[in-house]
């Protein structure tokens, strides 16, 4: 049996899509519903063990997500990508610089490594503007690599033509942005105890899952539990979808901790 301390801690700081639950200007029953379940910030998880911190993704939402969960330290940032709705929040790293006076280390693929550089300038700027945040830079590739006493396992997906990390921590795997998941990635989730991933809405999208075409990459990878995350208020309220997903299935909400 794992030993109670080497599990994985799970927090949910968002679940949402780009637009989060409720959607400026929306008076559907989703966006009007009273149910904090029906509540999204962008989505974000943060994965803990041992009193350290991995955040993967940093949208908009991430002061508020670091406030109401009583984050006082983080050890890193791992990306999936770049764009805006999960790494607008990067300039609020620098509170944790300011106060715990140390950089933060952040992780992700060199062109999402680019991309942060391109869209922050003034954080990697020579002379570098005094207060930005303080970032220690690590390229990764589609091999295994670890943070501190993480070990990951990269999971490219693509959204829509763009290349996308998961990433499978032991028995957890998390997948957020993805449309298509090559046969040879489907390989490496395989025999993951929870997934977690996307499920935007009931019809067809683009760039995004939807909730059936979710649903059957999980029936062929059977995990023992499986959480749904990324979703817009299309998919419908918490209490109603709940209720008819297969056994084992469970969308995910703000605030959710599990342990693996």
């Amino acid at each position: 049996m794992l030993n109670e301390e080497n599990k994985l801690k799970i927090t949910f700081l968002g679940t949402g899509t780009s637009t989060g639950v409720p959607v400026v200007a929306c008076n559907c029953e989703v966006c009007t519903s009273e149910n904090a379940r029906d509540k999204r910030y962008r989505t974000s998880v943060m994965i803990s063990r041992g009193g350290s911190n991995i955040i993967i993704d940093c949208g908009p939402d991430f002061r508020i997500q670091m406030l109401k969960h009583k984050v006082d330290d983080i050890n890193a940032v791992l990306f999936t990508h770049a764009h805006r709705d999960h790494i607008a929040g990067l300039d609020d790293i620098r509170a944790y610089n300011f106060i715990l006076h140390k950089s933060i280390d952040i992780y992700g693929s060199q062109p999402t490594l680019d991309a942060i550089k391109e869209q922050f300038p003034y954080i990697f700027t020579p002379g570098r503007y005094f207060g930005a945040p303080q970032l220690n830079l690590h390229p990764i590739t589609n091999d295994p690599f670890a943070i501190g006493d993480f070990n990951f396992t990269p999971v490219q997906v693509m959204h829509q033509e763009m290349k996308v990390f998961g990433y499978r921590i032991g028995d957890f795997t998390y997948i957020t942005d993805a449309n298509y998941i090559s046969p040879s990635e489907l390989e490496k989730i395989r025999g993951s105890k929870v997934i977690v991933i996307n499920a935007l809405r009931h019809s067809r999208h683009i760039s995004h899952f939807s909730l059936n075409e979710s649903l059957e990459i999980l029936n062929d990878l059977k995990p023992d539990k499986a959480y749904l995350t990324h979703i817009s208020h299309f998919l419908g309220k918490y209490d109603v979808v709940e209720q008819k997903l297969p056994e084992g299935v469970h969308l995910a909400y703000d605030g959710l901790q599990i342990e693996v």
